[in-house]
């Protein structure tokens, strides 16, 4: 299992230049490593402060990661903070985010490549934000003794942790100082495996961004103005299936406007959306004729052609639709848009999202196996505002009875003293 994971950190970068000629990504992901070194350098020999590493895999995982971040720079004052992505969608979009001193993608694993980083950084905590396990990292950071948790891990019986071939991945969590996982079910997985006393329930810190994005909401002027009042269908981070299967109910339901959000905001994918809304507009053409003071047509579709507004988005909607439900993939935030106690409603692809499988349960979410059943449940919403209303409010109660993880893994790290302001 080792030489795998070995051929596959040697084989990664060479498909990725093999095709970034052709694929912005990977493009993104080469560019963005040819001068890691240098930077990381002069970060680290910019100041005598000590380091605490933040990990994420991409976006998503940042902004998971974000309330703890929040809260070791305002507790712990004299530390620097470094993040690392390891993709592109993330790096690109967070780069300067002033959370951080110093934000950079992670070199490729390997065992060079970690010891060097390390020795630079010297981190004096290490935290991977849910998942992301990258073996000579991880047995870098344990063999200089340095502090290394796990934040808002989920663990599912599939993965191959849990496998009777799953021993080199499972020796891999040992490198953690502590597991703090989503759930019980997590915990209990790991503690068939002999994790138990590194493994605590913390719970899981987006309930805490969401709340917080939530409670900043922004004025949007601009998308104030495209609603004027009318109802409003905030359709977030779609693939083309879920594009389609929201078609037709764009075409019979004229009274509504949409707010959509691809998942990629490549040119194919916004001239997609753009022929399967009906009249629909780009967001950055509809703010250029806005500045410009030019009329506007009949617009129904808005289609946000950049990363970063969509979570607040959610504030305009009385119904939120959530994309990936009816891809491979399976869903994407469903607790950006449930916040606002609007309810939620998705594809079939679901199962492996636990706030999607419980919001489900108490009533705050919809699941629909076709574009048929699609309609009938937002048709149903449409017409029935005390249904709508009720179902909003419950996934909402959901939100704030989940908050509080963020403070959890904070204490745990006070507890230990795995950082002082000594």
């Amino acid at each position: 299992m080792k030489s795998l994971y070995q051929f596959f950190i040697c084989l990664y970068p060479f498909i990725a230049k093999l095709i970034a000629p052709y694929n912005i990504k990977a493009a993104e992901w080469i560019k963005g490593r040819l001068t890691v070194w240098e930077g990381l350098t002069q970060f680290a020999n910019a100041s005598t402060q000590p380091i605490i590493w933040m990990h994420c895999s991409s976006l998503g995982e940042f902004e998971q990661g974000l309330p703890v971040a929040e809260q070791l720079k305002s507790t712990f004052i004299h530390y620097r903070l470094l993040i690392t992505f390891f993709s592109p969608s993330g790096y690109l979009v967070r780069k300067n985010h002033p959370i951080a001193n110093f934000v950079c993608y992670l070199p490729m694993d390997g065992a060079k490549n970690a010891a060097l980083f390390l020795q630079l950084v010297q981190p004096k905590l290490a935290i991977f934000i849910k998942y992301e396990f990258w073996l000579y990292y991880l047995q870098g950071l344990k063999k200089r003794d340095i502090p290394t948790i796990l934040v808002s891990g989920i663990f599912r019986e599939e993965q191959v942790f849990f496998k009777w071939y799953g021993n080199f991945y499972r020796n891999m969590l040992t490198c953690f100082s502590q597991l703090l996982v989503q759930d019980d079910h997590s915990r209990d997985l790991l503690s068939k495996i002999g994790l138990a006393t590194a493994t605590m329930v913390s719970g899981d810190t987006r309930f805490d961004r969401v709340i917080s994005i939530a409670q900043q909401p922004d004025s949007f002027a601009l998308i104030t103005q495209f609603c004027q009042n009318e109802r409003i269908i905030v359709a977030g981070s779609t693939w083309s299936e879920d594009d389609k299967a929201l078609h037709h109910l764009a075409l019979t339901h004229r009274e509504i406007k949409f707010i959509v959000a691809p998942h990629n905001i490549d040119q194919s994918r916004l001239n997609e959306c753009l022929t399967y809304y009906p009249n629909a507009m780009l967001y950055s053409k509809y703010e250029r004729d806005f500045i410009e003071n030019k009329p506007f047509k009949n617009v129904q579709t808005l289609i946000i052609d950049n990363m970063g507004m969509l979570s607040k988005l959610y504030q305009f909607a009385e119904i939120a639709f959530i994309g990936g439900g009816f891809s491979e993939d399976g869903i994407h935030n469903t607790l950006e848009a449930a916040v606002y106690g609007v309810p939620v409603v998705f594809g079939p692809v679901y199962e492996k999202y636990l706030e999607a499988v419980e919001l489900i349960n108490i009533g705050g979410a919809f699941s629909a196996l076709d574009v048929i059943e699609l309609e009938q449940i937002i048709n149903q919403l449409l017409n029935d505002a005390a249904m709508r209303i009720h179902c909003g409010s419950l996934a909402q109660k959901y939100i704030q009875q989940k908050a509080g993880a963020t403070q959890k893994v904070i204490d745990y790290i006070q507890e230990n003293r795995l950082l002082t302001n000594e």
